[in-house]
């Protein structure tokens, strides 16, 4: 399209309309004011706040547009700065048209790259902003190189975080499909740690998300069975666990009874003390016991899914 890196500010303050609510707004009018955008001149920044909030629509923001923000997050050192044009970035990635146009301009590793930013406050914009992008098939062929950092982050990243929360929900995007399923297959016991070890409904939910998604696969069964699974699981099939988790982990278990091993299989796994297999399928299994009671729960859905695991 011929847009040089170099900012045209003229242009670039029709940005202000991708962005909803006020704050956000006057985040991208300094960004588009300061000085920190131009490489060859020094001047003040602007912190005027007096600008008209323009609600998000399709298509506000033009192609030179995408392509001079991505230009800019490149050459960005300022904490602040990244963090507002990765947000804008988001904001954008709401719309198809916009998802496209991010990927060929090749902004998926633009944007992955911050994944590695020394700020916390990036790092998590940048997996908002891959989330969005996420949700557009041809874009997850890109961003499934960046899961092993995604794994990486969720495992060192403090318990309960934002950070945390934002890798698992890009997670749960990347394996709605079988397509890339596989590459979770080592994340399985990450997963099942964090989900017992979680207070936060929010991070339990989202969790079993990701277990939901990956136990709906045939494929997947032999690696999810093997885990090593935490014998605290059984402790959440409780009537006074929140609805939101119990439908998820009934729907978690019921996938894994649907599953009929060989009797040479089961023997197998068997052997193996601390498995999920030997803790939710095996004869041995206090599951049947701790599902029981779920029948008279008084969610509905509760019931169907207890009744389902033991069926």
């Amino acid at each position: 399209m011929g847009d040089s890196i170099t900012p045209r500010f003229g242009n670039m303050k029709a940005l202000l309309g991708i962005v909803a609510g006020a704050g956000a707004s006057y985040g991208l009018y300094k960004l588009i004011s300061s000085s920190s955008f131009r490489k060859s001149r020094k001047g003040t920044r602007n912190d005027s706040s007096n600008v008209s909030t323009v609600s998000l629509q399709p298509g506000s923001l033009l192609a030179k547009h995408l392509k001079t923000l991505l230009s800019c997050l490149q050459f960005s050192n300022s904490q602040d700065d990244k963090c507002r044009m990765l947000l804008t970035l988001a904001n954008a990635s709401a719309f198809v048209i916009n998802q496209n146009l991010i990927r060929e301009y090749e902004g998926i590793p633009i944007i992955a790259g911050f994944l590695s930013d020394p700020a916390a406050d990036v790092r998590v914009q940048s997996l908002i902003a891959l989330n969005n992008l996420s949700m557009n098939i041809e874009n997850q062929e890109q961003l499934t190189v960046y899961v092993p950092k995604v794994l990486e982050l969720i495992e060192t990243s403090p318990m309960n975080s934002e950070l945390q929360l934002c890798a698992l929900r890009l997670l749960t995007n990347l394996s709605v499909t079988d397509k890339h399923q596989h590459l979770l297959k080592d994340s399985i016991k990450l997963l099942l740690s964090l989900f017992v070890l979680n207070i936060s409904v929010f991070f339990q939910v989202q969790t079993l998300k990701v277990l939901v998604n990956l136990s709906s696969n045939p494929d997947m069964m032999d690696d999810i069975v093997q885990v090593q699974a935490p014998a605290s699981v059984l402790l959440l099939f409780d009537p006074r666990t929140v609805p939101a988790v119990l439908v998820r982990l009934l729907t978690f278990a019921g996938n894994l009874k649907a599953w009929r091993p060989s009797a040479q299989v089961a023997a197998e796994l068997r052997q193996n003390q601390d498995s999920l297999f030997r803790l939710m399928l095996d004869e041995s299994s206090q599951l049947h016991s701790r599902v029981l009671p779920l029948l008279s729960h008084p969610e509905e859905e509760v019931r169907l899914q207890a009744a389902r695991v033991l069926t």
